[in-house]
């Protein structure tokens, strides 16, 4: 169950708990699902045990895949319920270590903006684009929102447009302009009596649910599956039927950057990939009542550690590691184009 599902379908206090429940099965993906069960708490207007809930993944002594974003996420809880101090400074705080992640800015960025901090979050979205987006060719699909969330504040702001703004219209699929989404003088015409101007303004509506539906509609990247070294030596020894999916390690690791290249190439956002361990896959493949060495199932698990929240995105960010673990710069490594 998504947090995004209506208030009506879900009881999200008894999700929370079911969540909480599955982190304990699988401590490795605790981070991914106890972040889950604080989003469904803060809808159920619990609050409170949210932020415990954050302070719990902060304190954990087995570390954090993301803890900028999980400290965006308690700074934008404290502040809905009454701790505007704390919130500021962990927003300061967030701001000050510059993550590489999208996410934590974009949480930043739009506490401000939702408590009329305009100034404060346009510096916020502009110094996140300015770090994630300088030199980079194509905007990756998680850093859309700090494009989109910095023109929206600009409209109200009021300032004309620069060369970011015109990248954030690149970016924009639908078919109504962001100017008009994010224009705001925009007339509220619902009350009014003139047919063209309902039917406007309900065409402007849709537009922006559809906005709403597209940022919400992949809550996990599309994944590959990536075996490190050591793990695919191991899945073969085991399971020597699969050397017929991953005939040396060099080819597995190539056939992923060529797979996720053309799943980019066709128009495919939000792609991602996801490093599976031996002792993971044998207990995926007895919870399917089925045998390892059944190569149909590696999709499947790769979809199911994606769902967990265990894909990192691709492409890498520019200047980060590769994906493959090698230690080199992606750029340097899979992510050359010669």
């Amino acid at each position: 169950m998504r947090p995004d599902t209506p208030a009506e379908n879900v009881d999200h206090t008894a999700e929370a708990a079911r969540l909480e429940r599955t982190a304990g099965l699988y401590p490795e993906d605790a981070e991914a699902l106890l972040l889950r069960a604080a989003a469904h708490l803060e809808l159920s207007g619990d609050r409170p045990t949210a932020s415990t809930l954050y302070d719990r993944l902060l304190s954990s002594a087995a570390g954090l895949d993301n803890p900028h974003l999980v400290r965006a996420l308690k700074a934008s809880n404290l502040w809905e319920y009454g701790h505007e101090a704390e919130a500021r400074a962990i927003i300061e705080g967030v701001r000050a270590a510059s993550p590489q992640d999208p996410a934590p800015w974009v949480i930043v960025a739009e506490a401000l903006e939702s408590h009329d901090e305009l100034e404060a979050a346009h510096e916020t979205f502009t110094e996140a684009v300015h770090r994630l987006l300088t030199d980079v060719a194509e905007p990756p699909y998680a850093t859309h929102p700090l494009l989109f969330g910095r023109h929206r504040v600009r409209r109200m702001l009021g300032e004309s447009h620069d060369e970011w703004d015109a990248l954030a219209d690149t970016v924009h699929s639908l078919p109504i302009t962001l100017d008009e989404l994010h224009d705001p003088k925009r007339v509220w015409s619902l009350g009014s009596e003139n047919p063209a101007e309902l039917e406007a303004e309900i065409l402007r509506l849709r537009a922006e649910l559809g906005a709403y539906r597209e940022a919400l509609s992949r809550p996990f990247p599309v994944a590959i599956l990536h075996w490190p070294a050591t793990e695919l030596t191991e899945l073969l020894e085991a399971y020597p039927s699969l050397t017929t999916e991953y005939p040396t390690h060099e080819t597995h690791l190539a056939t992923i950057e060529s797979a996720l290249r053309e799943l980019a190439s066709s128009g495919t956002p939000n792609l991602g990939i996801v490093t599976g361990t031996v002792p993971s896959y044998e207990a995926f493949a007895a919870s399917e009542l089925s045998s390892p060495s059944d190569a149909t199932l590696l999709p499947q698990y790769a979809t199911t550690l994606a769902a967990r929240g265990r894909a990192v995105p691709w492409p890498p960010q520019q200047g980060a590691a590769c994906w493959c673990d090698s230690g080199q710069p992606y750029g340097q490594c899979h992510g050359t184009t010669t």
